[in-house]
């Protein structure tokens, strides 16, 4: 009987002790729980905002759909800017332009032939200066013909000018000097959109080309610099032989060089164009040099988007090299040769 109160008072400590446990295990599982939620109270608010977002965004967008601009096509942009009649000409124009560059010739730069007695052989300019009035005068004492001859000799079919541009100041002594001088001689060919200068000689040769071909029908056009003596009827002999020879291009063929050293004669700005050996590729030497007809057409045409290097003779070289051209060597065009039968000499 004594052993029983014994044993229910170390049970009864025992059970006190076993419910204290719970009660020091049960904090960190609160404190979780509460963090749960509150982390569940901030996702679930923001998707409701995202939520109302979208639905106020949608709301702006269904007010907004009957005031948006509607998407043109070309043709209704066409329509609205009244441009169906500019776009229709625009058509015709270039339809235009196709057919005038397929016949050789651009319509809005044709001019009036000087002569309409047919076809020449030959346009030969002579490349002259403002200050080679004196070289010109024994040029008509030699080989060129003056006034009256120069005519017959037009009806040969040989057509010969002095080739020069326009002061860089239009209008002065210069000018007015060239001008009273083709009055009396009736022997220029004046570039007017040219400006005469030593560094602007390969663009006269796009000058001269073009503006030789709009003025006169001719088989060949012929460039002679203006410290040559020139064999006329050797050359027209020569050019009697060639005759119905398209896309010939003609002189006395070189290569050479490239200086590209600047202040040393020669120099070419663009020297490293020319690969690793710097030397030009073939074409026509600068003292005389011919093109066909069809040649010069296509100068004339594609003038403007020609490239010119620092020397003439080596720019129509460069033209010359994408078109099939057919170059003819010939050494009696060599102005400086020995040979007995030449067709020029230096002067």
């Amino acid at each position: 009987m004594e052993g029983l109160p014994t044993t229910t008072t170390t049970a009864s400590k025992s059970d006190r002790r076993s419910r204290s446990k719970p009660t020091q295990t049960s904090k960190p599982s609160i404190f979780m729980a509460f963090f749960s939620c509150v982390a569940w109270l901030y996702v679930a608010g923001r998707l409701w905002q995202d939520a109302e977002n979208r639905i106020v965004l949608a709301n702006l967008l269904k007010k907004n759909l009957g005031q948006r601009p509607m998407v043109l096509s070309v043709e209704d942009k066409l329509a609205v800017l009244g441009c169906k009649d500019l776009e229709r000409r625009i058509v015709e124009a270039e339809m235009d332009l196709t057919l005038a560059k397929s016949q050789g010739y651009l319509k809005n730069n044709l001019q009036p032939r000087v002569s309409s007695s047919g076809p020449f052989l030959a346009v030969i300019g002579v490349y002259t200066g403002f200050g080679s009035r004196l070289k010109r005068n024994q040029f008509r004492g030699s080989w060129m013909p003056k006034v009256d001859a120069l005519r017959k000799l037009e009806e040969r079919g040989i057509v010969i000018r002095f080739v020069i541009g326009r002061s860089p100041n239009k209008g002065d002594s210069l000018d007015r000097n060239i001008d009273q001088e083709s009055r009396v001689t009736q022997d220029f060919l004046i570039l007017e959109g040219h400006e005469e200068a030593q560094e602007e000689l390969p663009k006269k040769a796009k000058f001269f080309f073009s503006t030789a071909v709009r003025n006169w029908d001719a088989e060949f056009y012929v460039k002679v610099d203006d410290n040559i003596d020139l064999d006329l009827e050797g050359l027209i002999g020569f050019l009697e032989k060639r005759r119905g020879q398209a896309s010939a291009y003609i002189g006395c063929m070189k290569s050479g060089d490239v200086i590209a050293e600047e202040g040393k004669p020669w120099y070419e700005p663009d020297w490293w164009k020319f690969g690793d050996q710097k030397s030009y590729f073939r074409h026509a030497g600068t003292s005389l040099f011919i093109l066909s007809k069809n040649l010069a057409q296509y100068i004339n045409i594609n003038s403007a988007s020609l490239k010119t290097y620092a020397h003439d003779d080596v720019s129509v070289g460069s033209w010359m090299m994408g078109i099939q051209a057919t170059y003819i060597d010939d050494n009696r065009l060599c102005c400086s040769s020995i040979r007995q039968d030449k067709v020029c000499s230096l002067a």
